[in-house]
């Protein structure tokens, strides 16, 4: 038996009926949603991660590059995690190079935000850092995929950890005015973040575009500042 396949009846064992009936409405796989066809087999996070760190060291790039173009779910983000650890523990820039590619040509599958939120930063954020590579955040970006957006932003996370934030604020206003609100979350939670690591550049930021910005992007953005500075942003007496 392949290890693809083992990984698999290794999940399929760990499912649980609640939570296959529960994660499509969860995930908005309905007609029209963001998630819109997606399939479950029930299984729990942590399980997925047990799996993904008993499997890891079987696991070579083609056999992530099959179990991430799965139809499922869970089987998308176990492999997802193999692949971060994969990354983090590489030491060789072409095993790197090779993981940025195989990352870069499944995108397709990176489409849901707990796919990409899990992934981009600790593998495609860290390596444009890294490589100052940051066009390719920028180019996704610019795509008309939302998906290819959430990446780019999220992605500036490992940025951020580092103090740098141009990258993340020039990307955060780039699709300030992005029609969903998953990507008004990203980049209220990618400004929060920033503010974390300093206060004075968040504000700084949000006094040039608060009242622009979407509603639910400015709550991410200011949830960890004081009330009463949060409470004048939110009735715009700045």
């Amino acid at each position: 038996m392949g290890v693809v396949k083992e990984i698999q009846e290794a999940l399929a064992v760990l499912s649980v009926p609640e939570k296959a009936e529960f994660f499509p409405k969860f995930f908005k796989t309905g007609k029209g949603e963001y998630g819109e066809g997606d399939l479950f087999l029930g299984v729990k996070v942590p399980d997925q991660r047990s799996v993904a760190k008993e499997y890891y060291s079987k696991m070579s790039l083609p056999d992530i590059g099959r179990l991430i173009s799965s139809p499922y779910h869970e089987h998308r983000l176990t492999a997802l995690f193999i692949l971060v650890s994969k990354f983090e523990k590489a030491k060789s820039v072409n095993v790197k190079n090779d993981i940025i590619e195989l990352y870069l040509d499944h995108l397709e599958y990176i489409n849901n935000w707990d796919l990409v939120d899990s992934s981009c930063y600790k593998i495609l954020g860290r390596y444009c850092f890294e490589n100052q590579k940051e066009d390719l955040l920028r180019k996704l970006s610019g795509s008309d995929e939302m998906w290819h957006k959430r990446i780019a932003i999220v992605g500036t996370l490992h940025y951020i950890k580092k103090g740098s934030f141009e990258l993340t604020k020039a990307l955060v206003t780039q699709n300030l005015k992005h029609p969903h609100d998953l990507m008004h979350k990203a980049n209220g939670w990618m400004l929060r973040e920033m503010g974390q690591k300093n206060e004075k550049e968040l504000i700084s930021y949000l006094n040039l575009n608060y009242h622009e910005m979407p509603r639910t992007c400015l709550r991410y953005a200011i949830e960890k500042l004081d009330e009463d500075v949060r409470q004048d942003y939110l009735k715009g007496r700045i």
